[in-house]
């Protein structure tokens, strides 16, 4: 991928990518991820299209301040950082956490939308892995620092990398140790919390957004999942279809959370194809609306 770019919005650092040219694509990572979850596939994606990946606030390279990690507040991001980059619409891309950010983006903005994928997405049933579950429980911000240490961390990225020499790699294993990795930083640690707290509690998922893909009745919408997903089940995915009977469902085998590092190629395929096969007018921006 092409190298991160920066500019600064409400007073807060943020990192981007941006690449392509095009009709507009936003690519929305997950929980204590990055924009380089978007590695595989974005590089391809930008041959046809501007892509457009930001580290969301709380993650990867942007800033982490204190303040409101809701999927709300997100969304209200999201399209103040459009605006400054003079894009007026976009497909959105989420996967798990971005999901449901996308999901409430919708809805709050259907203006800036012409598409909606979902990728593992969260907001759609109660159902969530337990590590989850159990991070989101009070006293997690004193047990983290023990489990993700730094010195640890450079044992397993040392192993990671042997085992990689090796010809041993698991594209899913990676991603999940990256995610870990990123919470040995103390900052990026409480931005986890705020962000998991406001999404999940003991008993799951605390946040449905099944509502938001009934509201933009026009919008073409499609949900990509692994068989194998054991973080969000792939009955979440049925979930969407259900909420909407026109909802294109792809769920892929053998494949778990991460569709985008574990099967990139098809969801290059499957997002191409959808964006083709989906011509959508553009709609007009708020500056030519009369």
């Amino acid at each position: 991928m092409g190298d991160m770019k920066y500019l600064e919005l409400h007073g807060d650092r943020m990192a981007y990518r941006d690449e392509g040219a095009g009709e507009a694509l936003l690519l929305i990572h997950g929980m204590a991820g990055s924009s380089d979850t978007w590695r595989a596939v974005l590089p391809r994606l930008a041959k046809k299209y501007r892509v457009i990946a930001p580290d969301l606030l709380g993650h990867g390279q942007s800033a982490k301040p204190r303040g409101d990690y809701s999927l709300g507040a997100f969304a209200v991001w999201l399209r103040d950082f459009l605006d400054e980059l003079g894009v007026s619409q976009v497909t959105v891309v989420g996967q798990s956490l971005g999901g449901g950010v996308a999901m409430q983006f919708v809805y709050q903005h259907p203006d800036y939308c012409r598409r909606l994928v979902l990728i593992a997405s969260g907001g759609l049933g109660p159902d969530v892995g337990l590590i989850l579950r159990l991070l989101s429980a009070p006293g997690a911000e004193f047990v983290l620092p023990i489990i993700a240490p730094r010195p640890v961390l450079r044992v397993g990225d040392k192993l990671r990398s042997w085992l990689g020499s090796a010809g041993i790699h698991s594209p899913r294993g990676a991603e999940l140790w990256t995610a870990y990795s990123s919470l040995s930083d103390r900052h990026t640690r409480q931005s986890f919390l705020k962000t998991l707290r406001s999404v999940v509690d003991y008993r799951g998922q605390s946040v449905s957004a099944l509502n938001r893909l009934q509201v933009a009745a026009d919008l073409p919408v499609m949900a990509i999942w692994g068989d194998k997903d054991g973080i969000i089940p792939v009955d979440h995915a049925y979930a969407a279809h259900e909420a909407r009977a026109d909802t294109r469902l792809e769920v892929l085998p053998g494949i778990g959370h991460f569709p985008q590092v574990e099967a990139p190629m098809e969801v290059i395929d499957l997002i191409e194809d959808f964006i083709a096969t989906t011509e959508t007018p553009a709609i007009p921006s708020a500056e030519t609306k009369v």
